[in-house]
């Protein structure tokens, strides 16, 4: 893996919690994710799922976690399967974990070669009473695709109907959301990494430039610093394309006058940053652009301040509508008098900042999390407010990632240029 090692202590604690959770003499399978093919003999690169990594720390195709706290065979307590490699594979796919590697970045003695798994299992499923599955229900996800622990599931109920037949993500909801200090040190690496990458980019940055450009200049910075690569595809919308909410063509030329919407973070060890920032093309922003920019930073800090626990999502998205609600008044952009009369279900501001302000990250972008639970400390959540004014051919948004803690908050990305004279002043000192 290009990432430091990560001590194991992280993933047998995650373990620890789990299990602490299940239902007595349960039994949980983890799979790995799925390869998936391009065409023809290539597959994508390879992502692991997300709650496979949480609990093994394993990144690497073709693997199984079994946990069973209260098998009556100890070595089968806790067990993870590998695909075992040969010469074959060594030559054509490289190295491959080795049974003392994966105890060592586990902290799970007993190892298996990935073949032992179908008899290992039939030995000791039939003590369990329970079976917890892993399914994905992250609520930003619609199932089209029967990825691999569905299809497992639907085999296991085959072949051992009478069991009861239990959710793992339920558990996993409440606990991958709470941020232990290990994962708060992997996100913060990440957003250092994407605090550097933004710097590079603003001395880059001139008219005449292509967003691709830019895009490079920014997987140059992350690899550089080993990272994954990106959290998600990057958006380097200039002018206009920063109304496209969604914008990763990144295939236009920076015009001079334009701003430009960043929104891109790095992955390091399965772990995400995601942050958005807004420059000028050539380094200076007019007074309307500023004074647009100066809104969306007062918004995001407003809202920021709010990120405490105890927060309801939903009153906290009501709460920010009312603050750029007031600077979009300000902006000309809203009559007051038009808001007085607003309908409630679908207030004005919603026509020039249409998305959420926040969403919970972690191994996920849009990390596992009830959007209906109270904040808590240890959750991390984007902060990042937006106005988009197609009319005007500008879009701006600001976007840091801030900590929950039991003394209030901490901004994860506090180090990253955001003042519009910071980002003047850097775009201008080469």
């Amino acid at each position: 893996m290009k990432y430091s090692e990560i001590f194991n202590s992280l993933f047998t604690n995650n373990r620890k919690s789990f299990v602490s959770r299940t239902k007595p003499n349960s039994l949980a399978i983890f799979h790995s994710n799925d390869e998936f093919p391009v065409s023809g003999d290539q597959v994508f690169a390879f992502k692991q799922n997300p709650d496979f990594f949480y609990l093994t720390g394993i990144d690497q195709e073709q693997s199984i976690l079994l946990l069973f706290p209260d098998c009556p065979n100890k070595a089968y307590r806790e067990v993870l399967f590998l695909r075992q490699t040969n010469e074959h594979i060594a030559v054509w796919e490289g190295h491959k974990y080795t049974k003392e590697e994966a105890r060592h970045v586990s902290g799970i003695e007993s190892v298996y070669w990935l073949h032992e798994y179908d008899s290992i299992l039939h030995s000791v499923i039939n003590y369990a009473e329970n079976i917890y599955i892993n399914t994905n229900e992250n609520d930003r996800y619609t199932h089209t695709v029967p990825y691999r622990d569905m299809r497992m599931y639907e085999a296991l109920r085959q072949k051992y109907p009478l069991h009861k037949y239990e959710r793992s993500a339920l558990i996993l909801r409440d606990l991958r959301v709470v941020k232990s200090e290990l994962e708060i040190e992997l996100i913060q690496k990440a957003c250092n990494i994407t605090n550097d990458a933004f710097v590079r980019v603003l001395k880059f940055v001139k008219p005449g430039v292509a967003e691709y450009e830019i895009e490079a200049e920014i997987i140059h910075e992350f690899l550089r610093q080993r990272a994954t690569g990106h959290a998600y595809s990057p958006i380097i919308a200039s002018g206009k394309n920063a109304n496209v909410l969604h914008y990763i063509d990144n295939n236009q030329v920076c015009n001079d006058g334009d701003v430009i919407l960043f929104d891109f973070g790095a992955q390091y060890a399965n772990y995400n940053a995601d942050m958005s920032r807004s420059v000028p093309v050539n380094g200076r922003f007019t007074p309307r652009q500023r004074a647009v920019y100066d809104a969306v930073l007062r918004v995001m800090r407003q809202a920021s301040s709010m990120i405490i626990a105890g927060t309801v999502l939903g009153e906290y998205q009501d709460e920010v509508g009312k603050i750029m609600t007031s600077e979009l008044i300000g902006l000309g952009l809203l009559d007051k008098h038009d808001v007085e009369k607003q309908d409630a279900n679908a207030p004005l501001y919603k026509k020039y900042f249409m998305h959420g302000t926040s969403h919970h990250l972690g191994l996920d972008v849009h990390d596992f999390a009830s959007r209906y639970k109270k904040f808590e400390v240890g959750n991390i959540l984007t902060c990042e407010p937006g106005i988009y004014i197609p009319e005007e051919g500008l879009g701006i948004r600001i976007e840091n990632n801030i900590l929950i803690t039991a003394n209030g908050n901490r901004d994860l990305m506090a180090g990253i240029p955001v003042e519009a004279e910071h980002i003047e002043e850097i775009m201008n000192s080469f």
